[in-house]
């Protein structure tokens, strides 16, 4: 008897704790990951005398043509107004994920916009071992279905009006300022170009007094950041992370799949080098995985950044 006695409260305790975890995935799987949620902030990062630009900061989608909720709140992001759209890279999460990203993005059309592709505007995805992330950032996959990144491509910039900066540059009127762009293609599978940016940039023409410059990727990894700073760049922004995914309450994140230090794996921040410091936004991005459907203590987001004036 009193054997049976002692053990009753560890059978409890295992039961209670079998009971939170089916609690967490319920909610992660099936309500956290639809809770759509709007990040506002600002940060003064545009040369002196500028005038502010709401910029409107999406990542991560991963769309497969099913996920009607996701098209439509993205949809509806254009009742925001944005002065400029950022997109930082994995908008494909199935072969048809065109479909669903037409949907969720032509309301934008006509606002200026840029991008850069994540891996996942390249390459399907392919079941991985969650497990696996803790051991440093994923490899690359053994087996790739490809993409029709092209058509991804001449959406964005045909219908949308958007410009690629996949190592690549661009000047664009931004409300009523003059802003250079630069960015690289996904980091994390090592397709970033840095050494071309410089000249990019050059044919771009002298940069007129007063232009901000603002540095776009898709993967924030050390190596990508400092490089923008020494560029000259005002303002990054950055995706890939998901802001963690799965986080724990109190903590935050505990992967980020790159080299970033996790406390900046989501949201904005600052970054320093060389005797500079900029904002950085890393967005925790909107979707997810088909493979890995779960959200947990870190909601799909978007970014409305209000870039300001930095005093003179």
């Amino acid at each position: 008897m009193s054997s049976d006695r002692s053990a009753h409260p560890a059978l409890i305790a295992l039961g209670a704790v079998g009971a939170a975890g089916v609690a967490a995935a319920v909610w992660g799987i099936g309500i956290e990951r639809y809770l759509f949620t709007v990040r506002e902030v600002t940060a003064p990062a545009l040369a002196p005398g500028s005038h502010p630009i709401r910029v409107l900061h999406v990542s991560d989608a991963h769309m497969a043509p099913w996920q009607h909720r996701k098209q439509d709140w993205l949809a509806s992001l254009a009742e925001l107004k944005p002065d400029l759209v950022v997109n930082t890279g994995d908008n494909l999460g199935h072969r048809e994920g065109l479909v669903g990203i037409r949907r969720a993005f032509a309301p934008l059309a006509g606002v200026p916009g840029v991008f850069v592709h994540g891996s996942n505007d390249v390459h399907a995805p392919s079941p991985r071992n969650p497990l696996k992330y803790f051991g440093g950032p994923s490899a690359k996959p053994r087996t790739r279905e490809p993409l029709d990144t092209d058509a991804m491509d001449d959406f964005f910039t045909e219908e949308l009006g958007w410009h690629a900066l996949n190592n690549a540059a661009a000047r664009l009127d931004v409300a009523g300022n003059t802003v250079d762009f630069f960015g690289v293609d996904d980091a994390h599978r090592d397709w970033d170009e840095l050494e071309v940016l410089p000249d990019a940039l050059a044919v771009l023409g002298e940069r007129p007094a007063g232009a901000s410059v603002l540095g776009v990727t898709h993967a924030p990894y050390q190596r990508v950041l400092n490089r923008f700073v020494d560029l000259g760049a005002d303002a990054v922004f950055g995706g890939h992370t998901h802001g963690g995914q799965v986080c724990l309450p109190g903590y935050g994140t505990i992967v980020a799949n790159c080299d970033i230090p996790l406390k900046q794996a989501k949201g904005l921040s600052t970054w320093s080098h060389g005797g500079r410091t900029v904002p950085l936004n890393v967005s925790a991005g909107c979707g997810h995985s088909i493979y890995a459907p779960v959200r947990f203590a870190c909601r799909p987001e978007a970014t409305l950044l209000t870039l300001t004036a930095r005093s003179a």
